[in-house]
Order: structure tokens, then sequence, then C-alpha cells
């Protein structure tokens, strides 16, 4: 059974830098520049970017589909990778993983750290985070309704690997103790009160009506 925590848990193996103290590593020359984390930014976008580019128009370089299955699934790999251990981590300050301990019980631990966050970063990073999951799928439609079954399994894999990111980041930037569906339920409670509140409140400024003649019982 897996828990969702942010208390108590071991440090990552490769943390080389602590989670938290970026900051303190980034050069002083670019923070009046438009883009903190140039190199981070466009990784974070090229490896999502090439593999549904390459799966788009592999057919015009190779009719292998065994060449194309690789080549799309190698830069999906790369990109889960990359957004899952540095973009998310410099762009937007989130990280989320995973961890087994002495008994044997999984734990999922989503973290958040409170830093200067790039506006032009960070809106990439959703942005890229959020838009290659709907790409990928309306291969899912086109590719079950063309009944083109071995690149449904790709594009399963595809949207396997980009729902896991996207889902963990929303963990990530929602808080971990805090369910998503509650968030979503408390969200519509407050626009319903808050809708409800300024109809109470509005004035009523339509004019009487005017030329109303006494109706009475004949």
């Amino acid at each position: 059974m897996a828990s969702a925590t942010v208390r108590n848990v071991p440090l990552l193996d490769d943390d080389t830098i602590p989670f938290g103290e970026e900051d303190e590593m980034r050069d002083p020359s670019r923070a009046s520049q438009k883009y903190t984390h140039p190199y981070v930014t466009f990784f974070h976008l090229f490896f999502r970017g090439a593999s549904i580019v390459i799966y788009m128009f592999c057919g015009w370089f190779s009719d292998s589909f065994i060449t194309s299955f690789v080549f799309v699934v190698l830069f999906l790999s790369a990109d889960f990778w990359t957004v899952k251990n540095i973009s998310g981590r410099l762009l937007v300050g989130l990280r989320w993983w995973n961890y087994v301990d002495d008994d044997g019980k999984s734990h999922w631990v989503f973290e958040s750290r409170n830093s200067r966050i790039n506006k032009h970063e960070q809106r990439i990073f959703w942005l890229g985070l959020i838009l290659c999951p709907f790409f990928w799928g309306l291969f899912f439609l086109m590719a079950l309704f063309g009944l083109k079954f071995k690149w449904l399994l790709l594009v399963m894999i595809a949207i396997a690997l980009n729902a896991a990111n996207l889902y963990g980041y929303i963990k990530c930037n929602y808080g971990a103790s805090k369910d998503l569906n509650s968030a979503a339920t408390d969200f519509m409670k407050t626009q319903l009160f808050k809708n409800a509140f300024d109809i109470m409140t509005k004035p009523n400024t339509a004019a009487p009506p005017t030329n109303v003649r006494p109706t009475g019982v004949v």
C-alpha cells in the first residue's frame, strides 16, 4: 500500500544538492535574465516535443515499426527522467519520488519548496506538462478508431509516462496532504457561495414598471 508524505523521509542517494537549496547554487548573473535556466527549459520541451514529431512523421524516414517504436520510447523515457528529476525541481520547485521502507512498504513523497520561481519558466513548464498529454490523447483516439493496434500500444506508453508526471506535479502543487477531489470540491463551494453572496448584495437597479393598470375582480 502506498502513502503520500513529506516528513521523516530518507534523502535520495543522488541528492548532490539538497532539495530547497538550489537557489544558493544559482549564478547571480542570471538573476536579471528572462530565463534563469535556459538549457533546462529547452530540454523540458525538446524531448517531449521530439517524441511527438517522431511519432507523427516516422513514416517519412522508415517503414519499420520497430525502429519508430524504439526511437519514440527512447525520447519518451528521456523526457520522463528529465521532467521528473530536473526540470520540475529547478523550474517550479516541485519534486515527487518513491521509496520503500524497511518493512517493505512503498511511500510516495510529494515535495514543494518555497523559493524564487521564474514566472516565464513556470508558465513553460506547466504548458508543456499539460499540452503534450492532450496530443497523445488525440493520437490514442486516432489509433483506436483507425484500428492501428500496434501504434495504440505505443500511444498508451506515452500517455502513461506523461500522465505520471502530470499527476505527480499536480499533487505536489496542491499539497501532498490534500486530496485533489477535495480541492476541486472546495473550489466549487467557494465559487457557489461567492456567486450567491453577489446576487444577494447586488442592488436592484431595475426601473419600476410604468403604465400599469390595477386589476380587479369583475
